[in-house]
């Protein structure tokens, strides 16, 4: 009699048994079911056609540039012959000298080492592949709270002793979590500070330079700063270096992120720090080995949107986004103060440094959203779990090719909300 295997068996068995997947369904349902009751479940949506965008962090507009298409082809000319794919991971066929000398010019534009940049498939990949390796056994990770979940990520799966959280940009919380570290005698780890220079929700600029003071007041020398600068690039500085730059903090900074799916209108991120801290990555860091390499095209836009940061043909764009910016701040405190409850609507303060992104935190912010969405508007709602509870907001971000009219139309729009939802429910019907 011919014998089945147990493991042959029970394969068959859940290959073949419905139930199995019905079960899984159900469990799967529930949850999203639970979910949705919550007001929490996610939908992938299409905006309308005509539309004008307060949403994407396309904040320079390159995506739809002409200028930056132009260049793209012009380079994917000049090679006729590169295949489009990588073939592989960088470790394996993905690498080139396309690559390499890419890697050289972002460094060389954002003034790092020039052997000190790696190029990533993501910020995500990024971040989480640089926290997940670089930080050692016996290391500590102090991060601001509010950083992105890519550092949440690789935090997950760091060897470092401990990770601590600061209140968001406090540097007196810092101060103190650094002071209580320098009093333990017996610690001989690494410290890394893991901020924003600007942050993704409210648009506020961390405090860099009083940070990085403080920290080598109370540990001459021994705290390395990871800065998270995908907001900021393009953005934020002469010829969008980023924050770092800006402040003449690079010799100060151990490593930072730059992303290209916002102001540069790409795809993909770049590590800068040391050349070792390269190397340790590509040994180390489990996104980058097993991951296939960016494809030509990919570097290609990459390139050309570098290429035009560099040679100061977005400066314009900046200047005018930034203009922009002022306008907005401008005509939403004339909602606030006069005619908004604090409870209904509230509005960060308008940072010192402008930056593209703007919080409308209200309780509401669906129907905000929504109010907007049917004006042709688009700005999305953030809830709980992408914000804590109590800091809902719809998201505002500003482009470099919004008109002042289409700021002026969405202001109004938010106006009209607000002065409707103030109005008793009887006023409503």
């Amino acid at each position: 009699m011919k014998r089945t295997s147990t493991l042959s068996y029970n394969s068959d068995r859940m290959n073949n048994n419905p139930n199995a997947i019905m079960q899984l369904e159900r469990q799967l349902k529930e949850a999203l079911y639970h979910r949705s009751r919550g007001s929490r479940l996610r939908t992938l949506t299409l905006s309308p056609s005509g539309s004008t965008d307060f949403s994407s962090n396309d904040f320079l507009s390159l995506s739809n540039s002409p200028t930056l298409r132009n260049k793209f082809l012009e380079i994917i000319s000049q090679s006729p012959d590169k295949p489009f794919g990588s073939g592989g991971s960088r470790l394996l066929d993905g690498n080139s000298t396309h690559v390499e000398e890419l890697e050289k010019l972002i460094a060389h534009h954002h003034r790092a080492e020039i052997d000190g940049g790696l190029l990533f498939n993501s910020g995500f990949d990024a971040n989480a592949g640089f926290f997940a390796c670089v930080p050692q056994p016996g290391d500590i990770i102090v991060y601001d709270e509010a950083v992105h979940a890519s550092v949440h990520e690789g935090m997950r799966f760091s060897r470092a002793t401990m990770k601590i959280k600061f209140l968001h940009n406090s540097t007196e919380t810092l101060k103190k979590i650094l002071e209580n570290i320098s009093y333990n005698k017996n610690f001989i780890g690494n410290i890394f500070v893991a901020i924003e220079s600007v942050y993704s929700m409210d648009g506020d600029v961390a405090p860099l330079t009083e940070m990085l003071n403080v920290a080598n007041e109370i540990i001459p020398g021994g705290v390395l700063f990871v800065v998270d600068e995908a907001h900021a690039t393009g953005v934020v500085g002469d010829l969008g270096r980023g924050l770092v730059c800006a402040l003449s903090q690079e010799k100060r900074v151990f490593a930072r992120l730059h992303t290209f799916g916002k102001a540069m209108g790409c795809n993909g991120a770049i590590i800068l720090s040391t050349p070792t801290v390269r190397s340790y990555l590509v040994n180390y860091a489990r996104p980058l080995i097993y991951t296939t390499a960016l494809s030509f095209p990919a570097l290609a836009a990459i390139q050309a949107s570098y290429t035009l940061l560099s040679t100061g043909r977005t400066t314009e764009l900046q200047e005018r986004l930034i203009e922009l910016v002022r306008i907005t701040h401008g005509l939403l405190e004339g909602i606030v103060k006069p005619i908004s409850p604090r409870s209904l609507l509230l509005i960060p303060a308008k940072p010192q440094t402008l930056t593209p992104i703007i919080s409308l935190l209200t309780p509401k912010p669906r129907e905000l959203s929504a109010l907007l969405r049917e004006r042709r508007l688009i700005a999305r709602p953030i809830v709980f779990p992408t914000v804590e509870r109590g800091k809902e907001r719809v998201r505002l971000c500003i482009h470099a090719n919004n008109s002042n009219q289409d700021v002026v139309n969405m202001v109004q729009a938010v106006r009209d909300w607000v002065i409707h939802e103030s109005l008793p429910k009887r006023s409503k019907l």
